[in-house]
């Protein structure tokens, strides 16, 4: 099984980030196309979002703290994700032999 990592930036772009939109959407249909190609060999993508990680220390706490709120809240569950979250979705997608091409 192969995972890739794409981003929603790929499906909800944002003033400014036309590169990033691409090359995120790009993997995803990089995925559906490697799916086809190489099956039985599966191939997915993880489509995280805001994820707390220590990419965002360069941003001073309090700043960063209100940057997740206002992200948070363009979410359905009203949070920021955390990468081990992230890492529960990655196993999932290679424990389970059924699911293939998928982005989630």
């Amino acid at each position: 099984m192969r995972a890739l990592s794409s981003a929603s930036i790929g499906v909800r772009p944002t003033p400014g980030a036309a590169l990033g939109a691409g090359g995120a959407g790009a993997i995803e249909g990089l995925t559906r196309g490697l799916a086809v190609e190489l099956a039985p060999v599966r191939v997915n993508a993880v489509r995280p979002g805001v994820i707390r990680t220590p990419m965002w220390d360069g941003i001073a706490q309090p700043q960063r703290e209100a940057v997740f709120a206002t992200l948070a809240e363009r979410t359905l569950p009203r949070t920021v994700g955390e990468a081990d979250q992230i890492a529960a979705t990655h196993l999932y997608l290679m424990e389970n032999r059924f699911v293939t091409a998928a982005s989630s």
